[in-house]
């Protein structure tokens, strides 16, 4: 490794040095997508700047347990009704159709975006054991208590010996005078206190039989309950957006902390929020769009589409703990961006040193090169700065093209240089960062452009040419057909 990987950790508020509780073993644990609807760009930005911490980790050597949850039960509206029963009863479906149908579409949302499939990923509903015994011994600490059948957790209780509000940075003092009580009215001792079990309204679809109520787990539960199984009582990073910090991941804390006495995870990384032409992305405002909608330009706020890659190049160029604001420009940016990291990486996939090269070393090159290479490693050392790297990189991109042009020979850089710029660019590129060469070229509109060549090639008689068209469409799956009136093609069968 070249430097050290510092990382901005939200309980201390400050850039830490990386050490794993197990080296060279890292648990990770990142809250996954409530599965009720479509996944908004903010899941894709949050679940992709974990993505390549995770890759980036790899790169490393870290032998990484990436372990990211499906939210299927337990996810309350103001109301306390749960989004997933809610939409279930709209669509007059079964709960876990709904919950199928929307993680079968993230899912294919991540591939399309080229993210790594998390080492495990487990559901509320899969867990429900797991979850119950966590709120007994919750009870039995005195922590939490029972209420007309549901069970809440005792935050006042808590805070006498333990600071809730470690992560934010929030005085229950000041929480209280803030709070607006919406999840339990008169049952609970205090508005602060949060659901560790809801007793089931008569009409409410998604319910469990326990010694307390006929009911259902409350959200913050479930990942206390995952991460540990999976990761243990100590782990090393817990992640997902700004929003849940507070008081998804604060209630987190105090729920592992009440069960086992530690907090969790050693390091809380959160991704921030994304905005539109400075304008915070909003349904109701009307500017938010889906990935789809992006991908093919069918939205009223966008002037053209944009590839997979594009997208995601455009998203790591900003820091993962900074806003981040789409606007045409800044897509259109981007494309362009991505279009020469792209070509570079076609060009150097093509590169091979030749023993026959014989190297007259230019210092300055071979300097210049290192220092590139050096600073994708110091850049993403620095908190998993994908923006630095995509600039350290275009430094390289520069390089690359020089050689292709001829304006600076191999034999100028020598064999190791040029090897280590190759692995640099491609680990960082593509392993690290997740970017792959790609084109929104039309390949039917090519085989319109050769058929043209191969019309122009018959009617001068010029058949070695035509012989030479029809061979190469041919290699490559595509059948010339001379018609009456006019020259198609067609897939080879």
């Amino acid at each position: 490794m070249i430097g050290k990987l510092k990382v901005l950790n939200s309980i201390t508020r400050k850039k830490e040095v990386f050490e794993p509780l197990n080296p060279p073993h890292v648990g990770m644990y990142v809250c996954g997508p409530t599965v009720y609807s479509d996944v908004h760009l903010g899941n894709v930005r949050t679940f992709l700047s974990f993505d390549v911490i995770n890759r980036y980790l790899r790169f490393l050597d870290y032998k990484v347990r990436y372990v990211r949850n499906i939210t299927d039960v337990g996810h309350l509206l103001d109301s306390g009704e749960d989004k997933i029963s809610k939409k279930a009863k709209l669509d007059n479906l079964e709960p876990m159709e709904i919950v199928q149908k929307y993680a079968n579409d993230f899912r294919n949302v991540m591939t399309t975006f080229n993210a790594v499939a998390p080492d495990i990923e487990p559901s509320a509903t899969g867990h429900m054991l797991e979850q119950i015994v966590m709120i007994k011994t919750l009870l039995t600490k005195g922590l939490a208590y029972e209420s007309n059948g549901s069970v809440y957790f005792d935050v006042n209780k808590y805070n006498e010996t333990q600071p809730y509000g470690i992560l934010s940075g929030r005085k229950v003092e000041d929480l209280l005078e803030q709070t607006r009580d919406l999840d339990g009215g008169d049952d609970k001792r205090s508005p602060l206190d949060f659901a560790l079990w809801k007793k089931a309204a008569p009409q409410h679809i998604m319910r469990w039989d326990t010694e307390w109520s006929d009911g259902f787990p409350g959200w913050h539960l479930e990942c206390s309950a995952m991460s540990t199984k999976y990761l243990g009582e100590d782990f090393d990073i817990h992640g997902g957006g700004m929003d849940l910090k507070f008081p998804h991941h604060e209630c987190e804390i105090a729920q592992n902390v009440g069960t086992t006495g530690r907090s969790g995870a050693k390091y809380w990384l959160h991704t921030n929020m994304l905005t539109v032409n400075g304008q915070k992305m909003s349904k109701s405002v009307g500017n938010s769009f889906l990935p789809r909608e992006l991908i093919s330009g069918k939205h009223e706020l966008l002037n053209r589409g944009y590839s997979p890659m594009t997208i995601r190049f455009f998203m790591l160029q900003s820091h993962y703990a900074s806003t981040l604001d789409f606007s045409n420009d800044a897509l259109e940016g981007a494309r362009k961006g991505f279009m020469k990291l792209s070509n570079a990486l076609r060009l150097i996939h093509e590169m091979e040193w030749s023993e026959s090269i014989r190297e007259s070393i230019v210092e300055k090159q071979v300097e210049q090169i290192n220092k590139f290479c050096d600073n994708c490693h110091h850049a993403m050392n620095d908190d998993f700065n994908t923006a630095l790297t995509i600039g350290h990189l275009f430094n390289i991109v520069k390089k690359i093209n020089s050689i292709n042009t001829g304006q600076l020979a191999l034999e100028e850089i020598g064999k190791e240089t040029f090897e280590r710029m190759k692995e640099t660019f491609l680990g960082f590129s593509e392993d690290v960062l997740g970017l792959k060469h790609e084109s929104d070229i039309d390949g039917e509109e090519l085989i319109k452009v050769i058929l043209s060549e191969y019309k122009e090639a018959k009617a001068g008689r010029n058949f070695e040419k035509v012989d030479e068209l029809r061979a190469q469409l041919k290699a490559q799956g595509v059948v010339v057909k001379d018609m009456k009136d006019r020259i198609d093609w067609a897939f080879e069968e």
